[in-house]
């Protein structure tokens, strides 16, 4: 995706720094930012608490930090719900479920420490494909890591009964009846004001 980041913006001719690092560990001062983002990408690393915990400190006193989640209930949260049911169980180490992110009482006592001001709000995404549910199914086994990754864990004769449980949960949440793919997918939009 970064690699994509980089060529769109040189085909804009957009002049922007893209740095990778781990959201657990910024590579950044205390206070290096105004304004803080995540879109769908902190969410997953896996000790939350030290997210949130990075996510203040390299806010300035008074910037905010904006996130969007995946909830637990909505159409992602759905899908990796599906999708666990095919994976062995976690060990009891494992990081916490990444759609915790979306409940809004988790996220409140994520960020209980170093905000203020912290606005929650559900919104919809609408996710359109131009394909039919199992050319949906298809793209975001080819293109989203989560799905990607679960394909790959099983084995190539369970991947069949993956992809048609996963067909399911997109037959339930599609609303075009022209053949392609439009399902609403709920997502948490987190606005926190740094104390």
């Amino acid at each position: 995706m970064v690699e994509q980041a980089r060529e769109r913006a040189k085909s804009e001719g957009v002049k922007i720094q893209f740095d990778e690092g781990d959201a657990e560990e910024l590579p950044y001062s205390d206070a290096s930012f105004d304004v803080v983002v995540s879109l769908f990408g902190a969410m997953f690393a896996p000790r939350p608490d030290r997210v949130a915990a990075e996510l203040v400190r390299v806010c300035r006193l008074g910037g905010q930090i904006a996130l969007a989640n995946w909830t637990p209930d909505g159409f992602i949260g759905q899908m990796f719900k599906t999708t666990s049911k095919h994976l062995p169980p976690p060990p009891p180490e494992a990081p916490v479920p990444p759609v915790l992110w979306g409940d809004e009482a988790i996220v409140r006592e994520r960020f209980r420490d170093g905000v203020s001001n912290l606005v929650l709000t559900p919104v919809m995404a609408q996710l359109r494909y131009p394909s039919s549910v199992p050319g949906a199914v298809e793209f975001f086994r080819t293109y989203y890591g989560p799905t990607q990754k679960a394909f790959a864990a099983l084995p190539e004769d369970k991947q069949p009964v993956l992809r048609r449980d996963l067909e399911n949960v997109f037959g339930q949440y599609n609303k075009a009846t022209d053949g392609s793919t439009s399902v609403e997918a709920e997502y948490l939009e987190v606005v926190a004001t740094r104390a």
